[in-house]
């Protein structure tokens, strides 16, 4: 059995891994959609936005235990869309094709990482009532 340290500090430190992207987009909205449109993303600029607050709100969820099996889920798709769409090492050469695919093995190790840790979280149904409530304080199982 993982002990609740280990699951609670991974738990953190995914969702720090989601938070502080999260607040870069924010803080260069320009940047990130300039990188969206160098791969031609469609509607780059609210797909900017879209991510920044999936990356804000799924990662302070995850960090902060509410609605882990969901978010942790959720978050293993978004990771897979992202590496289709932006890590795509196959379409390039050198230096930049090296960087990519270590971004792109990066977070098939974060998206391994976060099916362990949807796992090992206690299956919470999603409701209005309680939601700001942790996982455990909702279940009484603790990760």
């Amino acid at each position: 059995m993982a002990s609740s340290f280990s699951i609670g500090t991974g738990r953190l430190l995914l969702g720090l891994y989601f938070i502080l992207p999260g607040l870069m987009k924010v803080g260069d909205p320009a940047g990130t959609i300039a990188y969206m449109e160098s791969h031609s993303i469609p509607l780059a600029g609210p797909l900017m936005w879209v991510a920044a607050a999936a990356n804000l709100a799924g990662g302070v969820l995850l960090a902060s235990g509410r609605y882990v099996r969901w978010v942790s889920y959720a978050f293993v798709l978004y990771v897979l869309i992202v590496n289709a769409l932006l890590h795509d090492f196959w379409t390039m050469e050198g230096d930049e094709a090296a960087r990519e695919t270590q971004n792109f093995i990066k977070n098939m190790g974060i998206a391994a990482g976060l099916l362990t840790l949807a796992g090992y979280a206690p299956n919470r149904v999603p409701s209005l009532t309680g939601w700001w409530r942790s996982d455990a304080a909702v279940t009484g199982l603790t990760t």
